[in-house]
């Protein structure tokens, strides 16, 4: 018997396939360190300089930082993006903190006066305006500003038409049916005669904002940002003023029934470059999070037990969906993988599955704390280690960590 767990010579499990360090980190951890969020650094910065390298001049990529900000993230992707999204006052400070003078755009409906304020103060680059309220507020803030103080810059936030097909296949919609996110298209002019009639002019409009829905695959996603870069041209061609910039969200998929499956980032820079040559004095932005993070980071845990219940196998691992709620909140299947461990430090028996698939279960008193259903786990024993892919967007800041009190998971990042 041995406390340091080894790998056997069980056969591999097919996917996700685990980047060679995050698999030595995961098999190296101690069982009281788990479980972990581990982190592949160097993984993060190659698919970032991909990312940017297909994206054509006069596009600004953006990164979301609700995504996932954890400082380690937002540094190693610096480099490769032209400034970071934030939605709330807490998400300024802390993305100023991480990584300093770089450029900010502040998004999100329920802006406070004081989280207006410290934008301003702050230096943000842009304002996402999602309502007429925030626009007098807006305007009302920034005529406090010392009189030398730069204008500040305005996208103003609309809640555009989408197509059937984008409502239907997108997984999540921002846009296209009534939501809190952004102006309605029947304010544009209203909105437009106030920005441009002298009555604030401590505000510099500087074009529109249309992040419309998430989950949608390369084609869906450039219809979309052609559909909003006309209607734009024709709200600003109609008030006789020059639009500068047009920033078409982010949304790019995530398949987690297929981790090995990409966005097609290719064929969207080439998309956008056709956009961009038809409209010369247009910049574009894109705002992605999840497609940006989601790779380089993985869930690592170990089987507690393994039990069969009315004919089916579950693994109840450490840790749960208090960790990793994305299973939870979006209905799926977290990809995970099977790292077979050799060694059994405890006097009782091994508990070991029976059949070939196995429910992954953790330890919240609920039947909804479920990570994945179905997991191919010929031969899984407790002590074993399985680690979850795409777990570098939207997992543990979104996850109700408290829940039943059990210990946080640690954090690793693995660089070089």
């Amino acid at each position: 018997m041995t406390n340091s767990p080894t790998a056997t010579t069980a056969p591999a499990v097919a996917a996700p396939a685990v980047t060679g360090p995050v698999r030595e980190h995961a098999l190296a951890l101690p069982a009281a360190e788990l479980p972990a969020y581990v982190y592949d650094l160097g993984a993060l910065r190659a698919h970032a300089e991909a990312v940017r390298e297909t994206l054509p001049e006069r596009v600004e990529l953006y990164y979301a930082a609700k995504a996932n900000p954890e400082p380690e993230v937002l540094t190693a992707l610096a480099p490769y993006v032209d400034g970071f999204e934030v939605s709330s006052g807490g998400e300024l400070a802390h993305v100023a903190k991480a990584v300093p003078g770089r450029p900010l755009a502040f998004g999100g409906p329920g802006k406070t006066p004081a989280e207006t304020a410290a934008a301003l103060a702050a230096g943000v680059a842009r304002f996402h305006v999602e309502s007429r309220h925030e626009l007098r507020m807006l305007t009302a803030l920034s005529a406090e500003r010392p009189a030398k103080a730069p204008p500040v810059d305005v996208l103003l936030r609309f809640n555009l038409p989408l197509s059937e097909g984008a409502l239907r296949t997108s997984a999540l919609s921002m846009g296209g049916r009534p939501t809190p996110f952004g102006l309605d298209p029947s304010e544009a002019d209203d909105v437009m005669r106030y920005l441009t009639g002298g009555s604030c002019p401590r505000l510099r409009l500087r074009g529109v904002h249309a992040h419309l829905a998430s989950g949608l695959g390369a084609g869906a996603t450039l219809a979309v940002a052609e559909s909003v870069v006309a209607w734009s041209v024709r709200l600003f061609e109609r008030h006789g003023v020059p639009l500068h910039e047009v920033n078409v969200g982010g949304g790019m998929t995530v398949d987690y029934a297929d981790p090995a499956a990409r966005f097609d980032w290719g064929g969207y820079g080439a998309g956008l470059a056709r956009l961009t040559a038809a409209h010369p004095d247009l910049r574009l932005r894109i705002e992605p999070g999840r497609a940006m993070t989601a790779y380089c980071g993985w869930y690592a845990t170990e089987v507690l037990d393994v039990k069969r219940s009315h004919g089916e196998d579950f693994a109840v691992v450490r840790g749960g969906t208090h960790h990793l709620r994305t299973p939870a909140t979006r209905g799926h299947d977290q990809p995970c993988a099977v790292l077979p461990v050799a060694g059994w430090p405890h006097p009782w028996p091994r508990p070991a599955a029976r059949g070939g698939r196995a429910t992954v279960a953790g330890q919240l008193c609920t039947p909804k704390d479920v990570l994945a259903r179905g997991v191919p786990a010929p031969g899984l024993r407790a002590g074993d280690r399985l680690v979850f892919a795409l777990a570098g967007a939207y997992a543990w800041n979104i996850s109700h960590h408290d829940f039943l009190m059990h210990p946080r998971p640690g954090f690793h990042f693995l660089d070089g």
